[in-house]
């Protein structure tokens, strides 16, 4: 005759068996979303030569009706409405260049070669 302590046991043992599973794979789980994961890329060198870029410092500054634009010898200078119309079209050629904006007043998107900046006339 089986115990009544006996046939308890089984189901208990089948439970605390899938707890311990349970915890086993939530653990493993949290240990590899918890281990940092890191990558890093040597620089590249080409037979110790290094590679220059073209890229400009440029500064677009808007103050009193006057635009300054410096560090943007042969770039080109476009400003532009937030609607899309282009307000101006014009080639820089000197490294320091003012130019009087006569436009209304509002928000505009001024483009110097890559540089966007976004100008409000008041």
């Amino acid at each position: 005759m089986v115990s009544k302590k006996n046939a308890n046991f089984a189901p208990n043992y089948i439970c605390m068996r899938m707890i311990k599973r349970l915890l086993i794979l939530t653990f493993s789980v949290a240990a590899l979303w918890l281990v940092p994961v890191t990558a890093s890329a040597a620089p590249a060198y080409f037979a110790g030569v290094m590679e220059l870029t073209d890229e400009q410092e440029v500064d677009v500054v808007y103050s009193e009706g006057t635009l300054t634009i410096t560090g943007a010898d042969g770039l080109v200078l476009q400003i532009v409405t937030v609607t899309g119309n282009v307000v101006l079209h014009k080639r820089i050629d000197s490294p320091e260049q003012k130019i009087e904006l006569n436009i209304p007043k509002g928000c505009y998107i001024v483009k110097v070669g890559k540089v966007v900046r976004r100008v409000y006339v008041r």
